[in-house]
């Protein structure tokens, strides 16, 4: 297992994993046509590049085996009206394939990630997290997130998520 930032070069690799980890986790949340055109709206080349080059987004790959299993994308000093904590990270995506669970890999991201933030100086970290995700939800209450709101995570202009706004303090 190794962990390493992401540049442009990987563009294909978050834009692969991304498709098909929000599919796995997300399948049964709305109907196909309407994921097909969030997942073709929000994993394209152009629109991942922009998310790299912005300084305040911070993307690491992990491998297992040398072979791509997920990735992170972190988003630094992102405050919330929900939240009163300033310079905190928001977590915008961990992802990991359905294929590597239960190696401890998606832990691992995460870890690399809150020590990431804390080296930036940040007070705590935040993400939205569909509500029917359980698997997700329960991993991060066991790192120490606690649910302090809802949000409706829009997929498209006429359908929408309940997700909900879990914290972690530092």
């Amino acid at each position: 297992m190794n962990i390493r930032k992401a540049s442009i070069a990987d563009v294909h690799t978050i834009i692969d994993i991304g498709k098909v980890a929000f599919t796995e986790s997300h399948s049964t949340s709305a109907p196909k046509e309407v994921l097909t055109h969030y997942l073709n709206q929000n994993f394209t080349v152009e629109k991942v590049k922009q998310e790299l080059a912005d300084t305040n987004n911070s993307f690491h790959i992990i491998y297992h085996n040398n072979v791509p299993a997920g990735f992170s994308k972190i988003c630094f000093n992102n405050t919330h009206s929900n939240i009163s904590l300033q310079k905190v990270t928001k977590i915008e995506r961990l992802y990991l394939l359905k294929e590597y669970y239960g190696l401890k890999l998606g832990y691992q991201l995460f870890q690399f990630n809150v020590q990431l933030s804390k080296k930036h100086n940040e007070t705590g970290m935040w993400l939205f997290v569909w509500i029917n995700n359980e698997k997700a939800i329960n991993f991060y209450e066991k790192t120490g997130f606690k649910i302090i709101g809802k949000h409706d995570f829009k997929l498209n202009e006429n359908h929408s998520n309940p997700n909900h706004q879990m914290l972690l303090k530092y």
